[in-house]
C-alpha cells in the first residue's frame, strides 16, 4: 500500500485500502503468504461474507486482490489464489431502485423549480443531463463551460467531506474529460453563470459545507411527490448511462462519457441492460431470419 498507493491514489480511495488492511488483520491475524492458497483465501471470503452484502465482498476482493497479484509477480507466490472466486453475500437491507426509466425521469425534472438563480434543482438537471458523479458535479466553475462548443470540461472534483471544502484531482486519468451537452442546458447555464466568479465552484456557497444528505433527502422528496421510485443522486448518473444504453448508445461511448477507465467498468455496472438488450436483440434476429425463408 504504502509503496504502490500511497501518494499515488485519492486519500478517500486510500483511506479503503487501510480499511480493507484492517478487515485482514481481524479476519486472518496468522495467516501468512506461504499458506495462502485458493481454499484459503475462498474461506476467508465466505468469512467476510457472512457479515457484507455482496458487492462489499466484491469491493474488498478487488483490493485484497491486488496485493495478492503483485506478491505474485514478485514471486512470493506461485499461483493465483483468487483465480475462480465465488463472491458471496448477506442481503441485509433494502436498496433503493439505482435507476429511473425515461417516463419516470420526465415526471421527477417535472418537479423541479429552475429559476433565476443556481439551486439544488440545477444541480438534479446537471447530473441527470450528464451523468456526472457527484463530487465532480460539485466542481464545475463557469470556465468549464464551453458553451460555443456545447461542452462541459471534467478535471477537477469538490472534496465536499472535509471541514472547509477544497477543490480535488479527479478520481483517474479517465475522469478528466469534455462531456457533450444538450443546447437547453447549455442556454440555461450560460445566463446562471454569466456574472459568478470564473473558478470557483457553481454550486458551493463560500463558507458552506455542501451535505450529501441533504441533496438526497430532497431528490426523495421529489420521486415521492411525483409517484416514482426513490432514487439517489448517484442514481441520477445510473439513470443517464441506462437511458443512453437503451437508445442505442455503445457502451465505449457510454464509458467514454461517465469517466470509466475501461469498458469492464461500464459492462459490469449495466449489465441488468446490456442484457435486456442483448435478450431484445435475439428477438429481432430470430423475427430477421423467419423472412429468409
Amino acid at each position: 500500500m504504502k509503496l504502490y498507493k500511497e501518494g499515488a491514489v485519492r486519500k478517500i480511495t486510500y483511506a479503503k485500502y487501510q480499511q480493507t488492511h484492517k478487515q485482514l488483520r481481524k479476519l486472518v491475524p496468522n495467516l501468512r503468504l506461504c499458506d495462502l492458497n485458493r481454499q484459503v483465501y475462498q474461506e476467508l471470503l465466505n468469512l467476510y461474507a457472512e457479515t457484507h452484502e455482496k458487492q462489499t465482498v466484491l469491493d474488498f476482493h478487488h483490493q485484497v486482490k491486488s496485493g495478492i497479484l503483485d506478491a505474485l509477480e514478485e514471486g512470493l507466490l506461485t499461483i493465483d489464489p483468487t483465480r475462480k472466486i465465488v463472491i458471496k453475500g448477506t442481503v441485509t437491507q433494502q436498496h433503493k431502485i439505482k435507476y429511473l426509466n425515461q417516463q419516470e425521469l420526465t415526471k421527477l425534472l417535472a418537479q423541479l423549480t429552475l429559476g433565476d438563480e443556481l439551486s439544488l434543482d440545477y444541480f438534479f438537471l446537471l447530473i441527470a443531463k450528464t451523468g456526472l458523479r457527484f463530487s465532480e458535479a460539485l466542481g464545475i466553475t463557469p470556465n468549464d463551460f464551453d458553451l460555443s462548443r456545447l461542452t462541459l470540461s471534467v478535471n477537477k472534483t469538490w472534496d465536499y467531506k472535509s471541514a472547509k471544502g477544497q477543490f480535488t484531482p479527479t478520481k483517474n486519468t479517465a475522469s478528466m474529460r469534455k462531456v457533450p451537452i444538450d443546447w437547453q442546458v447549455a442556454m440555461q447555464f450560460a445566463q446562471l453563470i454569466k456574472d459568478l466568479p470564473k473558478n470557483q465552484p457553481i454550486f458551493i456557497t463560500p463558507g458552506k459545507k455542501f451535505y450529501n444528505e441533504t441533496a438526497n433527502d430532497k431528490l426523495a422528496r421529489y420521486c415521492k411527490r411525483a409517484g416514482i421510485p426513490e432514487i439517489s443522486v448517484h442514481g441520477l448518473r445510473h439513470t443517464h448511462a441506462s437511458l443512453l444504453l437503451y437508445a442505442g448508445v455503445s457502451i465505449g461511448s457510454v464509458a467514454q462519457r461517465l469517466g470509466h477507465s475501461n469498458m469492464n467498468t461500464t459492462q459490469r455496472t449495466y449489465l441488468h441492460v446490456i442484457q435486456e438488450l442483448e435478450n431484445a436483440d435475439t428477438d429481432k434476429i430470430m423475427r430477421y431470419l423467419t423472412t429468409l425463408m
